[in-house]
């Protein structure tokens, strides 16, 4: 049964989005509404969420320790404020239990997302792979209940977490595997910026490969022909942001340097957000 039927439109242009041959889906990743508009203003096709700037706008260190509630809250004015599908981060999932778990999902649902993450790095050295693949079966088997196609992006830190030194990419493939038997739509693999080790990840993995770019990485088109299929900047755009405030106050409270107040958007424009 449909619960969600508001949301098939948004849900059938996300997963399009992973497949256009053309262009990878570039996500320029959002912590609040005037984010999240910023991002949709300046073209982008869908917005997604990051775990850590929505934890640092609210107060809380990132990993695991946002209340799922304020997770949501935040989630739910930027759906609400977007005409483009969103993706959540969900971090592990805000709760360890199979009930919290189904929770989550519910609420992600209700908030209008239409994808999420999902990751494998709740314990050392990650997940058990087993564990995380029935996580993942749940969450898929509680959005199909829904009649919500929801985009899962399982995500895995075996090269991140620098756990498997020598074993990252064999422990990447088994891990892709597992979790998309088990229901996942697309593999996010951060840490992992190399060109050749994602083309080989690419041509065995047949689900959309997700890298994490910044600074020094491969541009998009370089990481496109290269097999990737998305690209997100993560906690980027917020600590790019919060770098610009920390500068203009470093300036301010200095030598009262207004010089970094130029080039700041007008008062219309922001409020133009909104209206």
């Amino acid at each position: 049964m449909t619960t969600h039927p508001e949301l098939e439109s948004k849900v059938r242009l996300f997963h399009e989005l992973h497949a256009a041959p053309q262009a990878p889906l570039v996500l320029v990743n959002a912590w609040d509404v005037a984010s999240a508009r910023m991002v949709e203003e300046a073209g982008a096709t869908a917005v997604a969420t990051s775990s850590s700037a929505v934890s640092w706008s609210l107060g809380f260190q990132d990993g695991d320790h946002l209340p799922r509630q304020l997770a949501m809250e935040a989630l739910s004015r930027i759906a609400a404020a977007t005409r483009l599908p969103v993706t959540a981060d969900i971090e592990t999932g805000y709760g360890r239990t199979d009930e919290e778990l189904q929770a989550t999902v519910r609420a992600v649902l209700d908030a209008g997302a239409v994808g999420i993450n999902i990751e494998d790095s709740a314990e050392q050295p990650l997940s058990d792979i087993a564990e995380q693949s029935s996580r993942i079966a749940l969450i898929r088997q509680v959005a199909d209940d829904a009649g919500v196609g929801l985009f899962i992006n399982a995500r895995t830190d075996t090269y991140w977490s620098g756990k498997f030194p020598d074993t990252a990419y064999e422990e990447t493939l088994r891990r892709a595997d597992a979790y998309q038997q088990a229901g996942a739509d697309g593999i996010f693999v951060p840490g992992l910026v190399d060109l050749h080790i994602l083309h080989e990840l690419s041509r065995r993995i047949p689900a959309p490969l997700n890298a994490l770019a910044g600074l020094g990485s491969p541009s998009p088109g370089e990481l496109h022909d290269a097999g990737v299929r998305r690209i997100s900047i993560g906690g980027s755009t917020a600590r790019a942001a919060y770098a610009t405030v920390s500068k203009l106050a470093l300036e301010v409270l200095g030598d009262g340097n207004w010089s970094g107040l130029a080039g700041t958007r007008s008062y219309a424009e922001m409020d133009a957000l909104f209206g």
